[in-house]
Formats: structure tokens, C-alpha cells, sequence
């Protein structure tokens, strides 16, 4: 099959985003009073105090009845739901603290950030200017570094992601060249110059504890220090990665500054919304992403009426749109997912120039 794009951060697309304009756009947000937007950005502590005990808790407990059950095969179902907890509410956490919204004392962002980088095989300094350019030029291809799924789709890339396999070990590869001192030209393009030095010492500080880790088990003569600290991450991460990721963007619209129109807001049950730390509501993230994340359903109440209807869930979201699209482009990779916005809902720049 015919390539069909270069999602490269140093290759020909990229340089025509930036060519074009596209890359430096005004993207289309909601127009909100600015008394009621500034309602929506107060940060708190009190609720993300109250999310992490939760579930510093539910480790705990989780952690102590593994350690119970350690070699038989009660194990298996409790270290089950730690891994869920450590890797998939790692992952949500360090979005969210990455942010600095979580918390409004910023060193407590900083610590959950760093902490949940760690969880998820992530190095912290290195992913908070990914993310930044992820926000400033979401799927638009060779400027985006986090766009997971590209055309056409890998089926083999997604199902070693369900044990975390394929980003896992990028993940790790990447840990290894940093200790080394070595970033690639992708990273240099969205990491500053200045902050280089930081993603090296982030990764050393890593390996360490991961070696730490595997000494101790070597000492005791057992793989259960590694089943609380790193293989969680493998067989957790899942939730987060794959089955709620994939439905922030997933078979949408390519090159187009609205989020209405390559981006998904899915409704979820409070468990899942507690893993996911409201990321659920991501049109929304994506239009404010200074709102955080405990005001989310406020702010969508207050703007669904400009955003296309929601997702009732998103068992529905993969089986009615998201696995067939995939399904599709593998065939046909200029295929997208066309969302239409309700009547009287703000016109996109995207529709008005395919107008024109």
C-alpha cells in the first residue's frame, strides 16, 4: 500500500503545515463570558487531594492483598486491578499534572506529574513539551507527536499496545538513548534547547530506580518487587492507552484547527471517569485546556450545544465508529470520519473553506 502521509516531525508535511499556515492557525473555540470563564478556571486543591488519596488507597489495598496471595492464583485478579490503577490512572494523572491545573499548589502538580511520568515509562520533562505541541497543533500531520493512530491504522501496533508492548518499548528505547545523552531530531524539534539537559538527568534518575528495582528482586530471590513497580505498566496501561486514548481522536479529521471536528467527547460511568480524570470530556479539554479537569462537566453543559452530540459510552464509540473507521482506512487512508455540528452551532473554519 502507498504511503499515504509522513507524520514525521522533520519531514515534507510537516514543512507544509508550516508553509501553508496551518500550523500557526487560529483554532475555533466557544465563545464563553469571560466571568463565566474565569469561574470555569479557578483551581482548587481540594478535589484533586481528594482523587489522588483515593487512589494512593486503592494501590494500597490492592498492594497489600497482592502480597497476601503472592503464589497463588488468588494473585492474579488483585494485581490485575493494581496494574489498571497504576497504569491507566498514571497516565490520566501526569496529563492532567502535566497541565498544572490539577492542583492549584503547583509543586503538588509537579510531584503527581513526575511520579505518574515514572509509572508510565514516560519521561517527564521530554512529555510536557510533547503535549504542548500535541495541544498547539492537534492532528495536524508532521506537527502533531502524539497523534496514535495514523493512516492507514496498524492492527498488529494496536494489539501489542493492549499489553503496552509497542509504546512500551519505544518508551523504553528512548530511556536508553537519553541516558546515553542522545535525543533524536523529532524530540529536538519540540523540546527546547535549554530543557535538553533535563530529559537526560530524568532518564538516569529512572534507570536507577528501575535497577534498584531489579536488584532487589535478585536479592530476595523474587519477581514481586518488579509486580509493584514497572510490569504494572504492561499489563495496565491498557485502559487509559487504548480503550479510552484511541477515542480522543481516533478515525477523525486530519489537518483542521476546530476540535469539534477531530476531536471526541464520550460519556462515561463515575469509575471510569475517576481512572480517566474527566478526560472523557475531550472536545472540551482540547478548546480549554486550561479548565481543569474537575470543571469539565460544567464546561460541557455550558458549551454542548455548539460541539456535535456526545458518545452515550464507549463500548458504542468503538463498535459503531472507531473499529469500522480503522477497519476502512486500511484500505482507504483518506477516509475520516465526518462529524456534523448541530444547527446553530458556530461555523468551523474547516467547513467554510471546503465551502469555498
Amino acid at each position: 500500500m502507498d504511503k499515504y502521509r509522513d507524520y514525521s516531525l522533520t519531514g515534507a508535511d510537516g514543512q507544509a503545515a508550516i508553509a501553508s499556515g496551518l500550523a500557526g492557525g487560529t483554532w475555533y473555540a466557544t465563545q464563553i463570558p469571560r466571568q463565566e470563564m474565569k469561574a470555569l478556571l479557578q483551581r482548587r486543591d481540594g478535589p484533586a487531594l481528594r482523587d489522588t488519596a483515593i487512589w494512593f488507597g486503592i494501590l494500597a489495598v490492592f498492594g497489600v492483598m497482592m502480597v497476601q496471595t503472592w503464589g497463588s492464583w488468588w494473585f492474579a485478579p488483585f494485581f490485575l486491578v493494581y496494574s489498571i490503577f497504576y497504569g491507566s490512572c498514571g497516565d490520566s494523572r501526569w496529563h492532567e499534572c502535566g497541565h498544572g491545573t490539577a492542583f492549584r499548589t503547583q509543586w503538588m502538580n509537579r510531584a503527581i506529574y513526575h511520579l505518574a511520568s515514572f509509572m508510565i515509562l514516560r519521561n517527564g520533562t521530554l512529555w510536557r513539551w510533547s503535549h504542548s505541541r500535541h495541544h498547539t497543533h492537534t492532528l495536524i500531520v508532521g506537527r502533531d507527536p502524539e497523534i496514535a493512530v495514523m493512516r492507514p491504522p496498524s492492527f498488529a501496533g494496536i494489539f501489542l499496545d493492549l499489553l503496552h508492548l509497542r509504546t512500551g518499548w519505544m518508551q523504553i528505547e528512548k530511556l536508553f538513548n537519553h541516558v546515553r545523552g542522545q535525543m533524536s531530531d523529532e524530540e529536538k524539534d519540540f523540546v527546547p534547547e535549554a530543557q535538553r539537559w533535563k530529559v537526560i538527568l530524568e532518564a538516569r534518575i529512572q534507570l536507577g530506580i528501575y535497577l534498584a528495582v531489579a536488584a532487589w528482586c535478585v536479592a530476595i530471590g523474587s519477581l514481586l518487587p518488579a509486580m509493584f513497580i514497572g510490569i504494572p505498566t504492561f499489563v495496565g496501561a491498557w485502559l487509559e492507552i487504548v480503550f479510552f486514548g484511541y477515542t480522543q481522536h481516533a478515525g477523525l479529521r486530519e489537518d483542521v484547527l476546530d476540535h469539534r471536528l477531530n476531536t471526541r467527547t464520550v460519556y462515561m460511568n463515575p469509575v471510569f471517569r475517576f481512572i480517566y480524570w474527566n478526560m472523557n470530556y475531550h472536545v472540551e479539554h482540547h478548546m480549554f485546556p486550561m479548565v481543569p479537569y474537575h470543571a469539565l462537566p460544567r464546561l460541557h453543559e455550558r458549551i454542548k450545544d455548539d460541539l456535535p452530540p456526545a458518545y452515550p459510552n464507549p463500548f458504542v464509540t468503538w463498535r459503531d465508529e472507531i473499529w469500522p473507521a480503522l477497519w476502512r482506512q486500511r484500505q482507504d487512508p483518506h477516509y475520516f470520519i465526518e462529524r456534523r455540528l448541530p444547527a446553530g452551532a458556530g461555523p468551523s473554519p474547516a467547513l467554510a473553506c471546503a465551502a469555498e
